[in-house]
């Protein structure tokens, strides 16, 4: 008993662990999370997949076995207790008992017979006579006898639960992947090249898979994920999505989604229709269907795409779909481009004290770059400039590995709130002809007469640009560290900081006066913007690619995520959980109590003794109770 009550408790504490940690995860997901220590040590022990882990089975399958021969040895001697009204029990026994109480009676037996046993009656007792050898009679009464049921009840309750348990383990499958039957994919390959071995038949007795379904798709077949791969579960009948629905708060975040899927089947006359919502499935041949999620559907996105290396924005847009690869450049500086995922509404609060209110700051995609050796750089690009202490930067962010953040570039949105203000400006300062026209430019502005050191300016400015544009302000602060003595370097770092920004002005008014535009105004807002500028100049060094994609137009595809589930030992947990809350009332809140009065015919003297299975407050209280009342009938 004490060993069952232990993996009882185990049980328990499984069960809370596979309702508080999410089940059946992709691994990637748990390293991200809890580290790779952390993430072994829980993947041993089976905590990712709790309810169908070897040794969580094992303990179910105990139970059963170990309950079950619990109710078969102790049943019979319950039912009898149930049935017996303990008429054999003799006077001195009675007279031992610690509540029993005696009357003296001048009344006729017979007479004090029919008032004991309509007393009993009218107290919710059945009783039972028994004629004695020496005339007398006992009257042996019992109530709350039930109580003992709930013992069978409960143990049955913990049998039938745990055999449900054992059902929607998918004991079978384990079985068969032990005999080695049965093996897990873990190579991400089309479901159509999946082998027989990796395949799930429809006579599976249970499952618990996964379907995305885009718009106007069909499928037959589900997906059960299995620790570090999965498994395709083949299906009897084929799904098809019609139509999906969302409806949003207006933040942006999802209030309700719904799916109107059509369930197609030889065995049906006509297609079955049946619109599914979150906790409203359709259960179609023991299968339920419920909507779980939604994700893209394969949205067509649009780049507008500027080659860092050569200063210049690619002809045309670069078209991609989500779940599709494209490439980009020729030869070994070709690059593999993932588009993995495309967002409509991002849910943000960017307020400088992050107690402002989250609002939906727009579409954003992610995506990766592969080079020709396989390494990646995964990339998330916001589609509409975001507000950050209070001036607008189009923001992308980088990082290496998925373990990492990302790492943020902010460019600074020009007064069209555009991109293209920062691009054209970093490419007249990368431009050597251009870098000519700013320092002539500068040097105009400060005139001198000795023309050789006009020269000399200009040349410097050329110097500082082309420095500048080959490595950014780590590449200017390595050349002032050799050039200048260290007593000096920060005031020759001020000047040329202070240089830099004139050129960056005069570059971008270079730009504006060939686009036909007024100069711009220097003030705080101007100067603002030009360190902003020069900053992501300066990050594009560490932004890892010599493109950058920026999202212009989209077409927004979205797709349905359907859980399925076959659970033929839900109606089992469900009975039995039934019988479990009748069997513990049954325990808990009837008491069994019994009751023996012997009608002395001779003496002319009742015996009255009682007892019960727990002897507490409530059975002192109710003895003395019985006891007043049977000395008023007697008396």
């Amino acid at each position: 008993m004490r060993f069952a009550v232990s993996m009882l408790s185990v049980l328990g504490i499984a069960s809370i662990i596979g309702t508080v940690l999410k089940q059946n995860e992709p691994y990637e997901n748990y390293i991200i999370k809890f580290g790779q220590f952390w993430f072994e040590a829980f993947e041993k022990l089976g905590l990712y997949d709790v309810y169908h882990a070897a040794w969580f089975l094992l303990i179910l399958l105990f139970l059963v076995i170990s309950t079950s021969l619990c109710i078969y040895r102790n049943t019979p001697l319950m039912l009898k207790e149930w049935k017996t009204y303990k008429e054999h029990a003799a006077e001195k026994s009675l007279r031992a008992f610690s509540h029993q109480a005696s009357y003296a009676v001048q009344a006729s037996a017979e007479q004090v017979q029919t008032k004991l046993t309509d007393y009993l009656g009218g107290q919710g007792f059945t009783y039972k006579l028994k004629p004695q050898d020496n005339g007398d009679v006992l009257i042996a009464a019992k109530a709350g006898t039930h109580q003992r049921l709930g013992y069978i009840f409960t143990h049955a309750a913990i049998v039938i639960i745990c055999f449900g348990g054992i059902l929607d383990g998918n004991l079978p499958f384990k079985i068969q992947e032990m005999l080695g039957h049965k093996k897990i994919e873990v190579l991400d390959i089309p479901e159509s090249q999946v082998p027989a071995v990796s395949r799930l038949s429809i006579s599976n007795p249970s499952f618990r898979a996964n379907m995305t379904l885009p718009e106007g798709v069909s499928d037959d077949v589900a997906f059960v994920r299995v620790r570090d791969g999965y498994l395709v579960q083949e299906l009897p009948f084929r799904v098809a999505l019609k139509d999906f629905r969302i409806e949003h708060y207006a933040t942006g975040q999802p209030k309700s989604f719904e799916s109107d899927i059509v369930i197609t089947d030889p065995e049906l006359a006509a297609p079955l229709e049946k619109t599914i919502s979150v906790n409203h499935p359709l259960i179609y041949k023991g299968i339920a269907i419920y909507q779980s999620d939604f994700q893209d559907g394969g949205s067509e996105l649009k780049f507008k795409v500027w080659d860092l290396a050569a200063n210049k924005l690619l002809s045309g847009h670069i078209d991609g779909v989500v779940a599709k690869k494209g490439t980009l450049g020729t030869g070994d500086q070709a690059l593999a481009v993932e588009f993995n995922e495309f967002r409509k509404f991002n849910i943000m609060n960017l307020s400088p004290d992050g107690k402002g209110k989250p609002r939906n700051v727009g579409p954003n995609t992610t995506y990766k770059l592969r080079d020709q050796s396989g390494q990646a750089r995964e990339y998330v690009t916001y589609m509409q400039p975001l507000k950050l202490d209070g001036k607008t930067y189009f923001v992308s962010g980088m990082r290496e590995t998925v373990q990492e953040d990302f790492r943020y570039l902010r460019i600074p949105a020009d007064e069209d709130f555009s991109i293209d203000g920062f691009m054209q400006l970093r490419q007249a300062m990368r431009d050597p002809a251009k870098q000519l026209e700013i320092a002539r430019h500068l040097s105009k502005q400060s005139p001198t007469a000795d023309p050789k050191l006009q020269q000399q300016f200009e040349q410097s400015v050329q110097r500082l640009l082309s420095t500048f544009a080959s490595g950014g302000f780590t590449q200017l602060s390595q050349v002032i560290e050799k050039a200048v003595p260290e007593a000096e370097r920060q005031k020759a770092a001020d000047t040329y900081f202070k240089l830099l920004n004139a050129s960056a002005l005069e570059a971008y008014n270079l730009n504006l006066a060939a686009q036909g535009k007024p100069a711009m105004a220097l003030n705080p807002q101007t100067l603002a913007f030009l360190q902003d500028a020069l900053n992501a100049m300066n990050d594009l060094f560490y932004y890892g690619t010599p493109y950058y994609f920026q999202l212009d137009d989209f077409k927004h595809k979205e797709a349905s995520g359907l859980q399925l589930t076959k659970s033929p030992g839900q109606k089992w947990v469900y009975l039995g959980s039934a019988l479990l809350v009748l069997g513990i009332f049954s325990m808990f809140y009837i008491r069994e109590r019994r009751v023996w009065l012997l009608i002395k015919a001779n003496t002319q003297e009742v015996l009255f003794a009682m007892s019960s299975n727990r002897k507490n407050l409530d059975f002192d209280q109710e003895f003395d109770r019985t006891q007043q009342q049977l000395g008023q009938l007697l008396s």
